[in-house]
């Protein structure tokens, strides 16, 4: 079999089934496994402990599936068509959720897309295939990056000079000995700190290098108890994740709006009011969010995350009010966030009066 021909097949396969470029490479990820050490051993994965559990495994796809001579990286953009994220970002009144999460969770897309193309390569060579999104102990990444994708940048993202950073990623692991695709050497990023800078918890300790426990990603979505009252006010209206190390960079202007109808705002996310949503019953969170990875935050979550987005609205009496009213419905957990925004709240309306003010 002509495995060139192949791999132009499956790339046209690939871009048939949603894909916005696919690059092939081996099982050796060279530095990167010791890379993870490190960042495992200096804390830097915060509560994370699937990411130490299963690091053996991250490092060596091959013991994953022992099978595996080849990856094949998938990338495909989800960028909403006509979003201003920068607009709610600075509109304190609204809820800002990052932009992956504002369609379909991508893990009930993408994987079954990988599956298919699989299943077109097994039907045309044979073969043995896995296909993974997100969903197993493997480095995306550092595949990605080798296979040609594009490399990882100062903010640990993996960067495209033709797409930035907003798509996700998705790998087949086969037998087929495929020709292997050129990485792009070093990463493209020069002296450009913007990222670095941007970030409004100073989460990053180095280029390359970001502490989970300071990442509002993590804090907002991972995380599930108490999020550190120091870093509630560099939260600011984000209650979801966050995107501002990839607003910034530069190579984002060559950022491709998704294909996919799927990745498309659902139900006004884009740009919902901090109070409606706060104004959600568990029953409505869950409609919803049905099919979308906010569902990963937990209802409490979602609570905990809007009432410090609340504490950093503008002073405001009918948010004062609506947090004093929610204050004995919610968990002890998220009441503890509500107590810190009321406070908040009552400071900027002018002090302890400003609850009576707002009545």
């Amino acid at each position: 079999m002509d495995l060139h021909a192949l791999v132009d097949d499956i790339r046209s396969w690939g871009r048939e089934l949603g894909f916005d470029a696919i690059g092939i490479t081996d099982t050796d990820l060279g530095e990167h496994p010791a890379h993870l050490e490190r960042w495992l051993a200096a804390g830097h994965a915060a509560e994370m402990d699937w990411m130490a559990r299963h690091a053996a495994l991250r490092a060596r796809p091959e013991r994953l599936e022992p099978w595996t001579v080849r990856v094949i990286s998938a990338r495909m953009d989800y960028r909403p068509p006509d979003d201003d994220p920068l607009t709610v970002l600075e509109d304190g009144t609204r809820a800002y959720v990052s932009r992956y999460a504002l369609g379909r969770d991508y893990h009930k897309l993408v994987r079954p897309r990988l599956a298919r193309l699989a299943e077109r390569i097994e039907a045309r060579a044979g073969g043995r295939y896995r296909a993974f999104t997100d969903s197993a102990p493997v480095l995306e990444k550092a595949l990605a990056e080798k296979a040609g994708i594009g490399w990882i940048g100062k903010n640990t993202l993996l960067l495209s000079r033709d797409a930035g950073s907003f798509f996700f990623l998705g790998e087949i692991f086969t037998d087929l000995p495929l020709p292997l695709d050129e990485p792009h050497g070093d990463e493209h990023c020069g002296s450009c700190s913007a990222c670095l800078d941007v970030c409004p918890t100073n989460a990053f300790v180095g280029p390359r290098q970001l502490d989970a426990s300071r990442c509002i990603a993590y804090l907002t979505i991972e995380h599930r108890g108490v999020i550190p009252e120091a870093l509630r006010p560099a939260l600011g209206n984000r209650v979801f994740g966050c995107d501002d190390c990839q607003l910034v960079c530069p190579w984002n202007k060559f950022s491709k709006a998704t294909r996919e109808d799927d990745f498309h705002p659902r139900h006004g996310l884009e740009a919902a009011e901090l109070r409606t949503l706060f104004l959600w019953d568990e029953a409505t969170f869950l409609e919803r969010t049905a099919g979308s990875a906010i569902r990963r935050t937990g209802y409490e979550g979602w609570l905990r995350n809007l009432a410090v987005g609340l504490g950093n609205a503008p002073p405001d009496a009918a948010t004062l009010r609506l947090l004093e009213a929610r204050r004995e419905a919610v968990s002890a957990l998220v009441r503890e966030h509500v107590d810190w925004a009321i406070a908040r709240q009552r400071a900027g309306l002018g002090g302890s009066g400003g609850s009576e003010h707002a009545r």
